[in-house]
């Protein structure tokens, strides 16, 4: 690990101060997965901003019903009206780890957290994300943990979140301030593709910092389910994981919300699946059709084809689990 300078701002205003004039700093909160970095080599920073002390702890809910939740506030969420308005937010929450882990990770954090893929945690081997134009050792590796969807000739990673499939799913906005004041970034615009830049995995513009998240009130998201698919029983990232939501009225799905985790470089909508179930009752049949559907437009590669089955078997149970409740 090298050598780093600390910064400890007591307010917002003073840290994005710092931010804005330091352009090679990086933001710590709970350093669950920036330590990792910092250990194994793969994050540098010669600043680090610890923002801990900023006050961002908070839960506020609002008179439209929606909530605002601070960047800082625990994975280890308690919260009963959030479990009850929001399951597959919570769910997606306690899916992601232990209970130790959770206690010291963040939201703000979760959402931006880098890449699980072991070429990019290795520093021997080549890795567009971590060093622009040095290569993708996945591309001709073992490929069957990468993304098949949303993947380019520069990176095939997966976006290793299980709140932020989660919050697509609920349509949340991701609050950022900076020196020139704070906007709101639609949790379907966040995250980026790889393209020609992979190391650009969010929209979030220098100098500034993740404040907030809101939950807008939507009739799909008290009406909703996390279901995660992984190689092992106890904590570990998804192969596959789904996050559904319904709004369903006089026995017809009025808003579908299909996310899926574990097979992109960001949080993938299944806008394919989302059109089966629109205006339909949500049947065996029209369940199995809008599984089917959540595949559209994947490109698997030679040792990960395996995805596409489990992509349509997540979905399928994910609805039909959300559909006996």
């Amino acid at each position: 690990m090298e050598t780093f300078h600390l910064d400890r701002p007591r307010s917002v205003a003073e840290a994005v101060r710092i931010l804005h004039r330091e352009k090679d700093a990086t933001v710590i909160a709970g350093g669950t997965d920036l330590v990792t970095l910092l250990r194994d080599g793969v994050a540098t920073p010669h600043r680090l901003v610890d923002v801990s002390l900023l006050g961002l702890d908070r839960i506020e809910w609002r008179r439209d019903g929606g909530v605002r939740i601070g960047a800082l506030y625990s994975n280890a969420v308690a919260d009963s009206r959030l479990a009850r308005e929001y399951p597959v937010v919570t769910e997606a929450l306690r899916a992601g780890a232990s209970a130790q882990i959770r206690g010291m990770a963040t939201l703000g954090g979760n959402i931006s957290q880098r890449t699980r893929c072991r070429y990019f945690r290795l520093p021997e081997f080549a890795c567009n994300k971590r060093a622009p134009g040095s290569g993708c050792s996945a591309i001709e590796g073992d490929g069957s943990g990468q993304a098949i969807f949303g993947t380019s000739s520069s990176c095939t990673a997966v976006h290793p979140s299980d709140l932020a499939v989660a919050l697509r799913a609920v349509d949340a906005v991701v609050i950022a301030q900076s020196q020139r004041g704070s906007r709101e970034i639609p949790m379907d615009e966040f995250h980026l593709l790889p393209g020609d830049t992979p190391h650009r995995e969010t929209t979030l513009r220098p100098g500034e910092l993740i404040t907030a998240i809101e939950l807008p009130a939507r009739a799909h998201s008290g009406h909703s389910h996390y279901l995660k698919f992984r190689d092992r029983a106890s904590f570990a990232f998804a192969l596959v994981s789904a996050a559904v939501a319904l709004d369903i009225r006089g026995g017809a799905v009025r808003t579908a919300r299909v996310a899926l985790g574990g097979v992109a470089p960001a949080p993938w909508r299944a806008v394919a699946a989302e059109r089966v179930l629109t205006g339909k009752r949500p049947t065996a049949e029209v369940i199995d059709a809008a599984a089917k559907a959540a595949t559209e437009g994947a490109r698997p590669g030679k040792d990960n084809e395996h995805k596409v089955e489990l992509v349509r078997r997540v979905v399928r149970r994910a609805l039909t689990e959300l559909g006996q409740r």
